[in-house]
C-alpha cells in the first residue's frame, strides 16, 4: 500500500510517501522556526497561514523525489490531533479533498501515536510489546504498548511537559527561540555539579512526573546570580543549563526504570522532540542495560514532528480497513488511551 502522510499539527509542515512493501519512499520538512522567533513562540494564525503557503510545493516536492504520482496513492494519511486547531485544519482538508479528488481512503492519525510508532522506521524496530515515554514540548508520558492502538496509560506530567520547562527555562536565560535545543547545547560546556537541583516526584512511589517545581527553582536560582537586573555571567548560565538538564533527564530515566521493572517488559520506547536530547539517550542506556531492557529511538530527524512519522502510522490503520468518512477530522484535545485497537491485528503484523 502506498500511502501519503501529512503532518501540520503545529510549526513544521511535513510531507512524506511510505510503501508498505518497500518502506520510506521519500520525505520533506518545512519548519517555521524562523517565523515565530520574534514572538518567542508558536503564534498560531501565522503557522496556519504558513502551512497554507508551504503545504502544497511541498507534496510536489515529495512525489517527484519519490518517483510517483498522486494517482498511484493507495491512501492518505494526516495528523488529526492533538494540534493547533486551525494548522490541524490545513492538513485535514488538503488530505480530504485529495482522497475525494482521487477516490481513495483518507485517516485521520493521531500525532502521539505517531511519534510512539516512529522508531519502526529504523532498520532495527522494536518489537511488542514495549514501555514508551513519549517526551516532548506539549507531552510527558509514559505508556505501556501492547500493539498498534493498545495503549494503557502509565504516568504523566502533572503540569508542565518536559520540553515545555527546557523551553520556558531557556526564555528565563534569555537564550534564542527553540530555547530547549540551544539550554541542550550550553548544558555540555557547564559543571553539572556546581548546583543542586530537586529530582521532583522520585522520593514517592508512582510514574507522574511534575516539571513546574523545578521551573520555580531555576528561576529563583538565576535571580540569586543576578547583578543589577543582568543574567548571570556565561559560565554561570551554562552551568544552570547543565544542572536543569541533568535534573530533568535523572528525572525521567528514574521513571522509566520503574516502569520496566514493574511492567516486567525488556524494550522501552522513547519518542517526541525531547528524545533527540543525547544525554537522555545516553543515561537511558546505561541505567535501563543494568535491568536488561533495550532501548529503541527514531533517528534525530523523526524524533520531531515529520511526515513520515504520519505516513507509516496512517499505513498501518489503512491496511487494518480503517478510513475516515468525507469529512475533516481535526481534535487540539484527544487523549491517546482513547485511541481504538485496529481489528484486523494480523494484517498490521505482517506490514511491520
Amino acid at each position: 500500500m502506498l500511502v501519503l502522510g501529512i503532518e501540520t499539527s503545529c510549526d513544521e509542515t511535513g510531507v512524506a510517501v511510505y510503501d508498505s512493501d518497500r518502506g520510506l519512499l521519500a520525505h520533506t520538512l518545512y519548519s517555521q522556526v524562523k517565523l515565530h522567533a520574534d514572538y518567542g513562540g508558536v503564534v498560531p494564525e501565522l503557522a496556519s497561514r504558513d502551512h497554507i503557503r508551504k503545504i502544497l510545493p511541498l507534496l510536489d516536492e515529495v512525489l517527484e523525489s519519490a518517483g510517483v504520482l498522486k494517482q498511484d496513492l493507495d491512501g492518505i494519511a494526516y495528523t488529526a490531533g492533538p494540534g493547533l486547531m486551525g494548522a490541524l485544519m490545513v492538513g485535514g482538508a488538503m488530505a480530504t479533498a485529495l482522497g475525494f479528488a482521487l477516490d481513495i481512503p483518507v485517516v485521520g492519525v493521531h500525532h502521539m501515536e505517531a511519534h510512539l510508532l516512529a522508531p519502526m522506521l529504523e532498520n532495527n524496530p522494536p518489537d511488542f510489546p514495549f514501555v514508551a515515554l513519549l517526551v516532548s514540548g506539549g507531552h510527558t508520558q509514559l505508556v505501556s504498548v501492547a500493539s498498534i492502538g493498545d495503549y494503557e496509560l502509565l504516568g504523566e506530567s502533572l503540569d508542565d511537559a518536559a520540553g515545555e520547562a527546557f523551553d520556558k527555562t531557556a526564555k528565563m536565560l534569555d537564550l534564542d527561540y527553540p530555547g530547549g535545543p540551544v539550554l541542550a547545547k550550553l548544558a555540555e560546556q557547564g559543571e553539572i555539579e556546581r548546583f543542586t537541583f530537586p529530582r521532583p516526584m522520585t522520593d514517592r512511589p508512582g510514574l507522574d512526573f511534575s516539571f513546574s517545581g523545578l521551573k520555580t527553582f531555576t528561576r529563583n536560582l538565576i535571580d540569586k546570580h543576578r547583578g543589577n537586573d543582568v543574567l548571570p555571567d556565561d559560565q554561570t548560565i551554562a552551568d544552570i543549563c547543565a544542572g536543569f538538564q541533568e535534573a530533568v533527564v535523572d528525572t525521567l530515566v528514574i521513571k522509566c526504570k520503574r516502569a520496566a521493572i514493574a511492567s516486567g517488559i525488556k524494550t522501552l520506547v522513547i519518542a517526541g522532540g525531547v528524545s533527540a536530547n543525547t544525554r537522555l539517550r545516553h543515561k537511558l542506556e546505561v541505567v535501563l542495560k543494568e535491568e536488561g531492557v533495550e532501548v529503541f529511538y527514531a533517528r534525530h530527524e523523526f524524533c520531531t514532528d515529520n511526515g513520515a512519522m504520519i505516513a507509516y502510522a496512517g499505513c498501518q490503520r489503512l491496511l487494518a480497513g480503517q478510513s475516515n468518512p468525507l469529512s475533516i477530522s481535526a481534535t487540539p484535545r484527544w487523549p491517546l488511551d482513547q485511541l481504538s485497537q485496529p481489528s484486523s491485528t494480523d494484517v498490521l503484523k505482517e506490514s511491520i
